[in-house]
């Protein structure tokens, strides 16, 4: 799950300076909440047992002064070697979401389960073994942001020290490390998996943890937002990097809800399509600004047409330049109908027919929210046997969101971690990245993805350490079945891979 507010919301990123070495504070004295179970999934036709912890660690400050407590729930399997079980730190994004989509929606030993057909969960959704589980792979660390979950800023800290890119990142790693510490895990091999803001953090956590002496194996990008230019922040004029990393995915959702006309006979042939014209042609045009002449304008917007379904007097209007947020308004007007941001599968009643733009969405707006926060509320006390008087905030986006700071040091421009995750790989030649991709995305688009992991500037003998997967899903991949399971086969060959030297 994401946030990702649309708007002109960023003043951030440039390429970052190489991190310093972080020290380990003395760790302070701390009351241990940790609840201690045990369970079993079956996977393949095999039994996994694991022991689950969870419970709160405190960060801590350079004087050793606590800062913040941070939940998590780890998922270990008995009897498995720590030095040569992997182990998986995993997150979601927003800014302001707890971990609790992918705990909960995609490799746990427990799913929700969610139907695969792009219609809401009912309340009271229930729990289901998971048989797509990451569990016969590795052990899983599901962590929880500061600000959300059960995680909490105290005693010294303040808003400020986490509240923001490299603070988010900097209390991510002192996590790991931490955890790391006290579960003796040092020799395993390290995976970071992290969805949507959470990719933004995993690249710049993974840069961090190679500097203070944690090698990296993996890092698993989940409908990733490397570069925020690529996303619809309301750039204005001359900005037209968006426009072109969205086609491809809008003409995916337009091929999906059968308002396109080009006439491609299945979903590879429309993104194949759409991605040659969204380089090519549209790239050009929009590059010409004012200056595009009158014939090559009206074959542009014949094109446009054919593969979005948008009417071409709408494009003429919008200048050739298509919103996303409004797309999902204008694909199904006609209908009084919106599609999903999220998963532009979904579609729901238009709340203003004379509107503009969408003004909820289908997706997440409120059934799916409702369905992951009543399962998790129950799960962590009667299946984990987590006690907690605090309410446990699946997302808090009002608090973290709105108070994020998004400039990194010495930058003026939208964050963009490429440079971090470049010196992740550069410095260790064995990392592995693998990027999952929904192709109907609307949040955080496929080929925005593809353009920014080709322009990491690496050097050709790393390029084939960066493997790719797509699937007919939207920003949450896994709460399709036939995606989910897909990535499942697509995640355990990348272990596979890293793991091999």
């Amino acid at each position: 799950m994401t946030f990702l507010s649309a708007g002109p919301a960023y003043a951030v990123a440039a390429p970052a300076p190489a991190p310093a070495a972080t020290p380990m504070p003395t760790p302070a004295a701390a009351v241990d909440d940790t609840a201690v179970t045990h369970g079993s999934v079956t996977i393949g036709g095999r039994a996994v047992a694991y022991t689950a912890r969870a419970g709160t660690l405190p960060l801590l400050d350079a004087a050793g002064s606590e800062t913040a407590r941070v939940f998590s729930v780890a998922y270990l399997a008995d009897g498995a070697d720590p030095r040569t079980r992997p182990v998986t730190f995993v997150w979601n994004g927003g800014p302001g979401s707890s971990s609790m989509w992918l705990h909960l929606g995609s490799f746990g030993p427990l799913r929700i389960a969610v139907p695969s057909n792009a219609t809401a969960p009912a309340p009271r959704t229930l729990l289901m073994p998971n048989p797509d589980s990451l569990l016969d792979t590795t052990d899983l660390v599901f962590i929880d942001a500061v600000g959300t979950g059960y995680s909490r800023i105290s005693a010294k800290g303040t808003p400020a020290m986490f509240f923001g890119v490299d603070q988010d990142a900097d209390a991510f790693a002192d996590f790991i490390r931490t955890w790391a510490t006290q579960n003796d895990r040092w020799g395993s091999p390290v995976f970071l998996l992290g969805e949507s803001y959470g990719t933004t953090r995993a690249a710049i956590v993974a840069n961090l943890l190679q500097a203070s002496g944690m090698a990296v194996d993996g890092v698993a990008l989940l409908s990733s937002v490397l570069d925020f230019n690529v996303l619809d922040n309301g750039q204005g004029p001359g900005e037209d990097y968006p426009y072109i990393a969205f086609l491809p995915t809008e003409a995916a959702v337009a091929w999906y809800h059968h308002a396109s006309t080009a006439g491609a006979a299945n979903l590879a042939q429309v993104v194949a399509a759409a991605r040659e014209f969204a380089t090519g042609p549209y790239a050009d045009a929009l590059m010409r600004g004012d200056q595009l002449d009158r014939a090559t304008r009206h074959t542009i917007v014949a094109r446009l047409h054919a593969i979005t379904g948008l009417d071409e007097a709408y494009i003429e209007r919008a200048n050739l330049r298509i919103d996303p947020q409004r797309f999902e308004f204008a694909l199904l007007q006609p209908q009084a109908a919106t599609t999903g941001r999220l998963d532009g599968r979904y579609r729901g009643p238009a709340l203003d027919r004379t509107g503009d733009s969408a003004s909820y969405d289908p997706t997440s707006d409120d059934a799916l929210t409702d369905a992951f926060t009543s399962a998790f509320n129950g799960y962590v006390r009667s299946g984990l046997r987590y006690l907690s008087n605090q309410p446990y905030l699946g997302t808090n986006y009002g608090v973290v969101n709105a108070h994020w700071m998004y400039l990194r040091s010495h930058a003026i421009a939208a964050p963009n971690v490429l440079a971090d995750l470049r010196s992740a790989m550069t410095k260790n030649p064995y990392l592995h990245v693998f990027s999952a991709n929904g192709y109907y995305d609307l949040a955080t688009p496929f080929f925005g993805t593809e353009y920014s992991l080709a322009h990491l500037g690496i050097d050709p003998a790393l390029r084939a350490h960066v493997s790719y997967g797509f699937y007919p899903s939207g920003h949450m991949i896994y709460i399709n079945d036939q995606a989910r399971a897909a990535l499942r086969g697509d995640l355990v060959r990348f272990y596979h891979d890293a793991e091999t030297r």
